[in-house]
């Protein structure tokens, strides 16, 4: 990423009028047609193109910016996750609603923000007339790079005539993602701030799993759907945090890498027999014990399930976002206790207060984590 500020002083034009409108030093002084000096007009003219920078996205496009932005606006649910744990108070609109949990973390005030939807995915539901009257500087997009990622940003920029960027961001190295937006928004510290920590996180998981050899990680399985019976497949985008601490015993031919997962059946997760399971909010946590069809899972049989937090989103994916970076602190825990110094409450309450600048009282964390701690 590079941020060059844009300076240009056109001498010669100003010169040139100068000469031919103004005989003389002393006509100079009043020479404009508005009462201004000539001189005071490029000026004027020099401090408008210093406005002006050019930034490089990750696409490697480059985007003509003010130099100082302070109305942004997400392409996305992945950018909105993105910008309210990076510059909240710069937002001017949301992508889609925040519930009243998510309320309570970041301010009651978003309850009345417009609302975009999303420019990219399968859906585009953006309202391009609405963002335009809002007027942001710039519209950020952050996530994986796909196909047609910069031919629509393009487009979208063009159809807007607002700056379009867009901010590469992996569960691998959130860090940079952080470092650039904080070079972009001119929040250099912040972006600092958050770089570090994302990049101190995955490196603490990556080096206590790189002394955990495979035969004796977890075996596992991430369960979903209103009857248990989706699973997130190994090697899925959305099964990242699983794959890099547990052993992901959800192995099928056409792995889907949509939030749902690949539709399964209850006999085949009994011929994988997880030995810990973990289901999303919204599934069958609470059912699954006293429900006999299931009592043949080991998972199941010895008490060894868990229920994903999903405040303020999914822990684990949907969509696979920052929310991961405490999936990613939460699931190793979990799994390994004895391997880590500190405690599954203890990392939620410094994730909760880096990330999203909140601090989690006893009552919030408790409630948070029904479910999802030892038994």
């Amino acid at each position: 990423m590079r941020l060059v500020k844009k300076s240009v002083l056109r001498g010669a034009a100003v010169l040139l009028c100068a000469g031919a409108l103004c005989m003389g030093a002393a006509a100079l002084a009043g020479c404009s047609s508005n009462g201004q000096s000539t001189s005071s007009q490029a000026a004027q003219q020099a401090q408008s193109q210093s406005d002006t920078r050019t930034f490089t996205d990750s696409l490697g496009r480059e985007v003509e910016l003010p130099t100082s932005i302070e109305r942004i606006c997400p392409s996305g649910h992945t950018a909105q996750q993105v910008l309210l744990t990076m510059a909240p108070d710069k937002m001017i609109g949301l992508s889609q609603p925040l519930s009243d949990d998510q309320l309570a973390i970041f301010g009651e005030k978003f309850k009345d923000y417009p609302v975009f939807g999303a420019v990219l995915g399968a859906k585009d539901d953006f309202n391009r007339e609405a963002v335009a009257a809002a007027a942001p500087q710039v519209i950020i997009d952050t996530g994986e790079v796909k196909k047609d990622t910069q031919e629509s940003l393009d487009a979208l920029q063009e159809q807007l005539g607002i700056p379009v960027v867009f901010v590469e961001a992996y569960l691998e190295d959130y860090g940079a993602a952080y470092a650039t937006l904080g070079e972009l928004l001119g929040m250099e510290k912040r972006g600092n701030e958050l770089s570090e920590y994302c990049t101190r996180v995955y490196s603490e998981v990556q080096s206590t799993m790189a002394a955990i050899p495979e035969s004796e990680r977890v075996n596992m399985a991430y369960l979903l759907g209103e009857n248990g019976l989706n699973a997130i497949a190994k090697t899925s985008v959305q099964a990242q945090v699983i794959d890099m601490v547990a052993n992901n015993v959800v192995v099928v031919d056409g792995v889907s890498s949509k939030g749902s997962g690949n539709e399964i059946s209850l006999e085949q997760i009994a011929v994988w027999d997880p030995e810990l399971i973990i289901f999303q909010g919204g599934s069958i946590y609470d059912s699954v014990r006293a429900d006999p069809a299931w009592s043949q899972i080991s998972a199941i049989a010895n008490d060894n399930f868990y229920e994903v937090p999903s405040n303020p989103w999914c822990w684990m994916n949907n969509p696979p976002t920052v929310n991961q970076l405490m999936g990613m602190q939460w699931l190793p825990r979990l799994l390994y206790p004895d391997k880590f110094d500190d405690s599954i409450e203890d990392v939620t309450k410094a994730y909760y207060s880096t990330m999203y600048d909140y601090d989690l009282t006893d009552a919030e964390l408790s409630d948070i984590l029904q479910g999802a701690l030892p038994h």
